[in-house]
């Protein structure tokens, strides 16, 4: 397999999909924005480059030798997105996998899927650069939550003692899940689609940070029940059908 694929952002999700990547023998570029982390990256069998899109320079060029590029980075500024654009629109890259977020979605109290109308933010903007733009092909993949490993969701809970809309319900998406759908779109060449990507169980907020609590030891939680107890529940049937994909941790109460 010869396909060359640059991961703009190998943080937590992005090293883990490109040593996958690797196994299943792509040739895998990654990029960092920290010196330290270059050295990590090559003794992963990592092509490394020092990126960072606020001050983008020369190694972008090398960086971009790719047929596809995923960006999985957490920036949110439309002007360095635009300027990542120009590069990449030079680029030998035909095919862009975004990773977005259901954040775009306002609360509804109701069932939310590809249809439904975003918030008018930033990322939302982002995406349209994408989406929109005729040099190449877009997919954007719009990802609940992300958690395994050791980003468990007991730990949120010490962040946020108090938990606010118990009457709400979680739209989350197991890491393992998020590389495999990333996988499958390259396989099955599925490009110019916007995805949800979530867990089709969506337990109440309630029932599920009581039982990660005890996975963790905390003897008990405090929940906001004053709180509007605003909600949306992410749909990922488009997804499911394209890809004829069954979710790893489709059980978010086990």
């Amino acid at each position: 397999m010869n396909q060359k694929i640059s991961i703009l952002g190998c943080g937590w999700l992005g090293l883990a999909l490109a040593n996958d990547l690797l196994n299943k023998g792509y040739d895998v570029s990654g990029s960092t924005t920290s010196k330290d982390r270059i050295k990590e990256l090559s003794d992963y069998g990592i092509s490394p480059y020092l990126i960072d899109i606020a001050s983008i320079d020369s190694v972008i060029h090398e960086f971009l030798n790719s047929d596809l590029l995923i960006i999985a980075i957490t920036s949110k500024s439309v002007d360095h997105f635009k300027t990542l654009v120009k590069y990449i629109e030079k680029s030998q890259v035909q095919k862009v996998i975004f990773i977005s977020s259901t954040s775009v979605y306002p609360y509804t109290n109701g069932i939310v899927d590809e249809n439904c109308n975003t918030l008018n933010k930033p990322l939302v903007e982002i995406e349209k650069l994408f989406t929109s733009n005729p040099s190449f092909k877009t997919t954007v993949l719009r990802f609940g939550g992300l958690f395994g490993y050791d980003r468990k969701p007991g730990l949120f809970i010490k962040q946020k003692p108090i938990i606010e809309n118990p009457q709400g319900y979680v739209n989350l998406i197991h890491r393992d899940d998020c590389i495999e759908i990333i996988e499958q779109i390259i396989m099955k060449n599925l490009w110019a689609e916007v995805l949800n990507a979530c867990a089709a169980d969506h337990p109440s907020r309630r029932d599920f940070y009581l039982k990660e609590s005890r996975k963790i030891g905390l003897e008990s939680i405090s929940f906001d029940e004053n709180s509007n107890n605003e909600y949306k529940i992410i749909s990922s049937e488009k997804l499911k059908s394209l890809l004829n994909y069954q979710f790893k941790y489709a059980d978010l109460m086990i």
